[in-house]
This record gives C-alpha cells, sequence and structure tokens, in this order.
C-alpha cells in the first residue's frame, strides 16, 4: 500500500505522509517465570511456540518493513462544491496500484465527517455496479446510504458487477429535502475496493451467527419513477423560449 497519486490535486490534500506513524525505538529485558507464548499464524493456522525472554528485546533493525498508524480524523477531504456526486476514489487513504494504470488491487478508502454543498443532485451515493469488489465497514455513527440497518460493526460485501446503492428511506429523503448546505457529522465509514473477486469463508457465511438474510429487503420497496415525459426545469425553459422565437407553421428563427 502507498499514498495515491494527487496529480490535480497538487501538494496537499488526502492522507498526509508526515501523519503516519512509526514505532520509536524501545526494546523490554523481562524473563518472566512463565515465559513467553508466540503465536504465527499461517495457511490460516495457528501455530504457537514458548520462549523464556521477551521477544520484544531488540535494540533496532535495518530496512523500511515495520508497522504504522494512521489517524482517520487527519484526513483532508476533497469533496465537490458545485453538483454531482463525486467519484469515492477522492476519499482514498491508501492504495496497492495494479499493472493497469487507473486500476487498484486494492484501495482502502473512507467515508469521514464532512460537508454536503452539491447542487441539482442526489447527494447519497447513486445506484450502480462496477467491475470493483466492495467490502465497506462502518466504525462509528450512521452511514448516509443506510442510516438504520447499516449499524457500527457492521460490514456489506457487494461483489462486482453487483447492483446496489442506497435504502428505499434515503431516497425518499435525498429526493425531496430542501438541498441546503449539510454537515455530515460523527461518522466514519471505510471501504476496501478491489479490481477482484473476493472470497468468503465458511465460517463467515454460516457460523459466525450475524448476517442479514433481509438485507436485500432494504431495496423491495423502491418503486419506478420514470416518465419518459419529464423535462428538467432548465430544458422546459428552453422550450418555451424556442417556441416563442419560432415563427408559427413557417418554422423560420427570427
Amino acid at each position: 500500500l502507498k499514498s495515491p497519486l494527487l496529480a490535480f490535486a497538487g501538494a496537499n490534500g488526502l492522507a498526509s505522509p508526515r501523519d503516519f506513524l512509526t514505532p520509536v525505538a524501545c526494546f523490554e529485558d523481562r524473563s518472566p517465570p512463565s515465559g513467553y507464548a508466540v503465536v504465527s499464524k499461517f495457511q490460516g493456522f495457528l501455530f504457537a511456540c514458548t520462549q523464556t525472554h521477551s521477544p520484544f528485546d531488540v535494540v533496532g533493525w535495518h530496512g523500511n518493513y515495520v508497522p504504522y498508524k494512521y489517524d482517520l480524523s487527519k484526513f483532508m477531504v476533497i469533496n465537490a462544491v458545485a453538483f454531482d456526486h463525486a467519484d469515492p476514489s477522492i476519499f482514498t487513504v491508501l492504495t496497492c496500484p495494479s499493472l493497469k494504470p487507473g486500476v487498484a488491487v486494492a484501495d482502502f478508502v473512507i467515508f469521514p465527517p464532512r460537508w454536503s454543498v452539491q447542487e441539482h443532485t442526489f447527494r447519497p451515493p447513486y445506484y450502480h455496479r462496477n467491475c470493483m469488489s466492495e467490502f465497506m465497514g462502518l466504525i462509528y455513527g450512521r452511514y448516509e446510504a443506510k442510516k438504520k440497518r447499516f449499524l457500527p460493526g457492521g460490514a456489506s460485501l457487494h461483489s462486482m458487477m453487483t447492483p446496489h446503492g442506497p435504502d428505499a428511506t434515503t431516497f425518499a429523503a435525498a429526493s425531496t429535502l430542501p438541498l441546503e448546505p449539510e454537515r455530515l457529522a460523527n461518522t466514519m465509514a471505510f471501504m476496501f475496493e478491489s479490481c477482484f473477486s473476493v472470497a468468503l469463508t465458511e465460517w463467515s457465511l454460516t457460523k459466525c451467527g450475524t448476517v442479514d438474510k433481509e438485507y436485500h429487503t432494504a431495496w423491495s420497496s423502491l418503486v419506478s419513477h420514470f416518465d419518459p415525459q419529464w423535462k428538467s426545469p432548465s430544458q422546459d425553459e428552453s422550450s418555451r423560449a424556442s417556441s416563442t422565437e419560432t415563427g408559427g407553421s413557417s418554422g423560420i428563427t427570427r
């Protein structure tokens, strides 16, 4: 994983490298009577061994493979300020690019507190499907597209080419509320987006006991609003103006 290219954003924005923290030099010299159990995971299995001294007695190392941490509240959000719902790639914290430009093995994306100010726009994430798998979770607060069923600690997986979007309640509210500037506060969701399919373990499907088998009903009350005769207000004004300027049956525009 690495920081995404900022491109047109310039030098500042998104996750600043200075906010990623790595351990400082520290060690301990302890040999308790009970010893230590060192547990390792390999190919889905856990292996343990014991030793008499602390495993944290390394004074230093040479290399650049180290653990790090990042405070998500330090993410500098870039968002649409005129119209349209921007692609969530603008919220990328870290990315693992593939050999194909613009396609990621994995993007780590967050949806932090921010302002929503777009005009003439359906502001929540629109209904879509794409060539990426999307694994999403909610850390705290409420997620703007599913405020009731998607709870903190929960997660969802939408496989590639699977249609998804806001639930019926969110759609109804976002379609009728005045488009005033709105602060999306006290929320933090994340998403891993990958060009590969994501497989589920048997435990996650049948044994964890927390699968929401009625998840699909979030969209069951959606109805079609398609109207082939509908025109936007701007189109109506253009049509009226065109009719006024056109000369009767001759069709000559003056």
